[in-house]
């Protein structure tokens, strides 16, 4: 932990989910990146980790899509073990309900839209192992349909309500520790495209997942300002929080280089995210 130019990122997605990159890829850009200690975190699903476990060193994790009584939330967990069948349950569990998901929004697609999807686009959603927004957004870009993936979203799927497809949040964490892993709030403030929550908004729903389980905040992160990386750090010394950083790389599915951990893509060293400490006790 003492080379200065050690680097960490704690929260990337290969194509298992959301991402552009192979798991094998995605290796290689981390390293090429200077970026020494990593870890997977697929939406939903841990068939990446699989797939990568042997091949290289990294950290085994997941992001649950949660719902924590109100609070709408993504959990970490770093460290599980990728074989524990209650996390296997949960996530096929999770399978179903994000094939309901898909199916409420292709509907949506061709009602309120007109945009029927071929055979072709079908057969390539319904072979991903976790399907989430970005992959129909990827086919309305091909499309011509919209500049970017944002763009495809707002446009064509943000308002299509698809009922509550998420986890319990009590249950994702509570499944997460009983797999062995550290479960962590990530980007507690507001993810890719959210608007950012206030300090007094923040604060309520801190001691709302606190009550949950939740171990660690993903104090650092690529859309985050110091400002908000130093009120959340705060936030977790305060609660003795696990602190944790990530750029949420998505390949080029989002404009997010690796490594990435505020929006000045200022250095952060490794020793700042207490959370690698806790992972290799």
């Amino acid at each position: 932990m003492s080379d200065k130019f050690l680097r960490a990122d704690l929260h990337i997605h290969s194509n298992y989910s959301d991402g552009s990159n192979t798991v094998y890829e995605l290796a290689e850009i981390m390293k090429n990146a200077g970026i020494s200690i990593f870890a997977l975190t697929d939406h939903d699903t841990v068939e990446g980790c699989r797939e990568l476990s042997g091949k290289t060193d990294f950290i085994c994790g997941v992001e649950l899509t949660s719902l924590c009584r109100n609070i709408k939330c993504h959990i970490l967990g770093y460290n599980v073990d990728i074989y524990n069948q209650e996390l296997n349950d949960l996530i096929a569990r999770g399978k179903i309900l994000r094939r309901q998901k898909l199916e409420t929004r292709i509907k949506y697609l061709k009602e309120v839209h007109n945009i029927e999807l071929t055979s072709d686009e079908l057969n390539w959603l319904y072979s991903r192992k976790s399907v989430v927004k970005t992959h129909l957004a990827n086919i309305l870009v091909n499309r011509g349909l919209a500049d970017n993936n944002i763009e495809a979203m707002q446009n064509y799927l943000d308002a299509c309500k698809t009922g509550n497809t998420r986890f319990d949040g009590k249950e994702s964490i509570e499944t997460i520790i009983k797999a062995g892993g550290i479960p962590v709030w990530a980007h507690p403030l507001g993810g890719e495209g959210e608007r950012h929550l206030k300090q007094e908004e923040f604060l309520p729903k801190l001691n709302e997942m606190i009550k949950f389980g939740i171990q660690g905040l993903e104090c650092y992160y690529s859309r985050y300002n110091f400002e908000e990386i130093n009120f959340l750090v705060k936030c977790a010394e305060k609660n003795n929080l696990l602190i944790s950083g990530g750029s949420d790389y998505h390949g080029s599915n989002k404009n997010i280089p690796p490594g990435r951990l505020n929006v000045e893509e200022k250095f952060i060293e490794p020793e700042k995210l207490t959370i690698i400490q806790a992972l290799q006790r």
